[in-house]
């Protein structure tokens, strides 16, 4: 039995009371954004049969790099491998580490297992959601080779000191893009102020092209071992200036057939010609719906400061930062329940952390005898629950918000309202507030908010 809102208040949805949100959204949440050019662009691809060709894609990835501004770019199949192909090309092998966040999606990271490494995770930081730096150097080894930045949900990582700490130690910076595609940080573009940018720019992504990937880098040595490792047909002694990898040319390094689909590289190249006018408008959607929320108790923007030089690209599964002691304790699964009910996305949590996965603790994926984990390592580097406590904090401290493709005023003000409104009248929801199940912090909460 629902208790009573207590009266005097505005009637909360869940109450019974009228929704925030009441207009139609139209196409205020459509993405991508396709055209008669798109798809004049991927017929042309089919109607040439060129689907597993090489054309269009190398055009792509001149348009990219000029778009991205960096000497090179080389296309992939999905962002999944791109990443993958990122840690081979910084020399990640057998019994090396790499440092990343626990608090991102698998694909980050993952990879690392079929080269023979491992990962050692890192806290990341509880407003930008990005890895922290004061973090990373107690946890660099001789064994480590890269540090692994997710700029996670489209917010920049700190990328000053994270670099300066990867050069005292002569590591490699591998950016994990995928959220943030064309965000700045400090005025520089993110993808290209570490050794290599790595990204998936899939149908689900603010940059969306397809099933997909791209590599990025100014580094002439990681991209050859980059177009060594899955691109057999372009593995070629002309094309590759490294002379270590001349006489292996011919067939893939690893073994893997990582090209992108045509289809893709043609609705990419129209994509990317109309993306920063889309993205622009993302942003002006998505600051006024949190500058709307400015000052309301118990919720915070995840976004950079207004006039620091840091932006958030497209704004890929944007989320909010909770704060339940300004609401008397309230839960945020009570807490997006309400607001769900009042007609606006929202869900608790993001991605549960990635360390405290029976996959990276106990699985023996290639028949070593041990977990993979430890396969290779010196020692017994599995970090159990309560060893990144900020991480493990954060699916009961952030909650998921609309995603607004189109700067629509009248429709934004009714989503913000729907959030203003429960968080006003938070104290109806205290007596039947069953708090967060436990599994907030853990593994079996994870979404896979990506496919949305």
């Amino acid at each position: 039995m629902k208790s009573e809102e207590p009266s005097g208040k505005e009637s909360l949805a869940l109450f019974g009371g009228a929704k925030a949100v009441q207009s139609e959204p139209g196409d205020l949440f459509t993405w991508p954004i396709v055209t008669s050019e798109d798809e004049e662009a991927v017929l042309d691809v089919i109607r040439r049969r060129a689907m597993s060709g090489t054309d269009v894609t190398v055009e792509f990835e001149k348009e990219f790099a000029r778009w991205q501004g960096t000497r090179h770019a080389l296309a992939f199949s999905s962002g999944t491998a791109s990443i993958q192909t990122a840690l081979f090309a910084c020399k990640v092998g057998v019994g090396t580490e790499i440092i990343a966040p626990s608090f991102t999606f698998w694909a980050s990271c993952l990879q690392v297992f079929s080269l023979g490494g491992t990962v050692v995770f890192a806290e990341v930081e509880p407003d930008t959601l990005c890895l922290d730096p004061a973090d990373i150097e107690h946890r660099v080894t001789d064994r480590t080779r890269a540090i692994l930045v997710v700029h996670y949900l489209g917010h920049p990582a700190d990328m000053d000191p994270i670099l300066k700490i990867a050069e005292t130690h002569g590591l490699k910076v591998i950016e994990d893009v995928s959220h943030a595609h064309g965000a700045l940080y400090k005025g520089r573009k993110v993808g290209t102020l570490g050794h290599v940018g790595a990204m998936s720019i899939m149908s689900g992504k603010a940059l969306a092209v397809g099933e997909a990937g791209m590599l990025v880098t100014d580094d002439r040595e990681i991209y050859d071992r980059s177009l060594a490792w899955g691109h057999y047909e372009r593995y070629a002694p002309e094309n590759v200036e490294t002379e270590s990898l001349q006489a292996f040319a011919g067939l893939p390094l690893g073994g893997y057939k990582y090209r992108m689909h045509q289809c893709s590289s043609a609705m990419g190249r129209v994509q990317l010609r109309h993306y920063d006018e889309r993205c622009a408008e993302i942003q002006r959607a998505m600051n006024r719906f949190w500058d709307l929320l400015e000052g309301v108790p118990g919720i915070r923007p995840h976004r950079p400061p207004r006039d620091s030089g840091t932006t958030m690209g497209g704004w890929y599964e944007p989320h909010g930062l909770y704060r339940p002691e300004e609401l008397g304790g309230l839960s945020v699964t009570r807490f997006c329940e309400a607001v769900a009910a009042e007609g606006a996305r929202c869900y608790p949590g993001a991605n549960a952390c990635l360390h405290l996965h029976p996959l990276f603790n106990e699985c023996d994926v290639y028949g070593h005898g041990k977990p993979t984990r430890i396969a290779h390592a010196a020692r017994d580097l599995r970090q159990p629950r309560g060893s990144l406590p900020v991480s493990e904090s954060l699916n009961a401290r952030t909650y998921g918000v609309p995603w607004f493709k189109k700067d629509r005023p009248a429709l934004i003000a009714e989503h913000a309202q729907a959030f203003r409104k429960v968080a006003e009248n938070y104290e109806a929801l205290l007596p039947d507030d069953p708090g967060d199940p436990r599994s907030l912090g853990g593994w079996s909460f994870f979404h896979e908010r990506t496919t949305t």
